[in-house]
């Protein structure tokens, strides 16, 4: 058997070592790839691995020899999945990864929100606290998670990961059914309800053209005054413009996001400058702890080894 070409487009975005394959391999590595060099840096491959390099149509059209696209994260929207299956190209995510250590970060921010420790921060940078006359400085208003309602927007890994911690803290946890849902699942709430009836919202669905601003104007509208979004899951399903219009007006209590609509954000990105310190946003680092990376390069190697030997793979396409 010859050897296996293959390439890596963005390495760069899995800064851990990867397993060694157990076939004959020729495997090029490009610490990152914008849109213009795809093509010809894919065109001898027949595996491409790949993060978060876009695979649209056009793309895909000039790549006859490609037959796995081996994804090194859960969201496949950035690849036209469609193309791929007239193509037969192969489409392989990793699953599950990130359970804990994106559940571990959603709920550092609801915590650090609850308890407002930006706003606090900001007042012991201000020199507050040696000005106070007594011996503490009342600034935010601080809550306690245990008995706050937490509502849960996509009860996955990830999703149910997070809800083991809010139990565990005395938090009541209820599952939002899919917006627009004409049925209710056992165990879910309607999407609405949710809304209305939520302390902290916790963002945990994938992007799609059904999820995305899945809560703009007229769902911040219906959550309760003070709530806190949280979104480590996507950008694209929060309306940005709208967020920050609904924390100045005091109608949200804060938000914590580890994602934005475009990444890299521009240095003048408005959810960067807002300058509100009920805001959190920090460089989608939520899926990055040392262990859940090694399981991602475990799972890719896996999966291209799968596909390979013809076993089962992690497979979208």
């Amino acid at each position: 058997m010859p050897a296996v070409k293959m390439v890596f487009l963005d390495r760069d975005s899995l800064p851990v070592p990867l397993p060694v394959f157990p076939f004959e391999h020729e495997l090029i590595l490009h610490a990152a790839t914008p849109a213009a060099e795809v093509v010809e840096r894919c065109a001898q491959a027949s595996i491409v691995i790949s993060n978060k390099v876009a695979f649209p149509r056009s793309v895909l059209a000039q790549l006859p020899q490609l037959s796995l696209l081996a994804v090194a994260a859960t969201g496949v929207n950035h690849i036209d999945l469609e193309a791929c299956r007239e193509r037969s190209v192969a489409v392989a995510n990793v699953r599950h990864y990130g359970d804990d250590s994106v559940a571990e970060h959603a709920f550092l921010l609801m915590l650090a929100l609850m308890k407002n420790f930006p706003a606090y921060q900001r007042d012991m940078a201000d020199g507050c606290w040696p000005r106070a006359t007594q011996f503490c400085h009342f600034g935010a208003p601080i809550r306690d998670l245990k008995g706050a309602c937490l509502g849960i927007v996509g009860a996955g890994g990830i999703g149910l990961a997070l809800a083991r911690r809010a139990r565990a803290f005395g938090m009541r946890v209820v599952l939002a059914e899919r917006k627009g849902a004409s049925l209710i699942r056992p165990g879910y709430l309607a999407f609405e309800e949710v809304l209305r009836i939520s302390d902290v919202l916790s963002l945990h669905c994938l992007l799609s053209a059904q999820t995305r601003d899945l809560i703009a104007a007229p769902q911040l509208a219906q959550m309760k005054p003070g709530a806190l979004l949280i979104n480590t899951a996507r950008g694209g399903l929060v309306n940005e413009a709208d967020l920050l219009a609904a924390l100045r007006a005091g109608q949200l209590g804060g938000a914590g996001f580890d994602v934005l609509c475009e990444e890299p954000p521009a240095p003048d990105a408005p959810m960067l400058n807002a300058d509100l310190p009920q805001l959190i946003v920090t460089p989608h680092i939520a899926w990055s702890s040392h262990e859940a990376m090694g399981r991602v390069a475990s799972q890719v190697a896996g999966n291209i080894a799968a596909f390979l030997g013809g076993r089962r793979l992690n497979r979208v396409v």
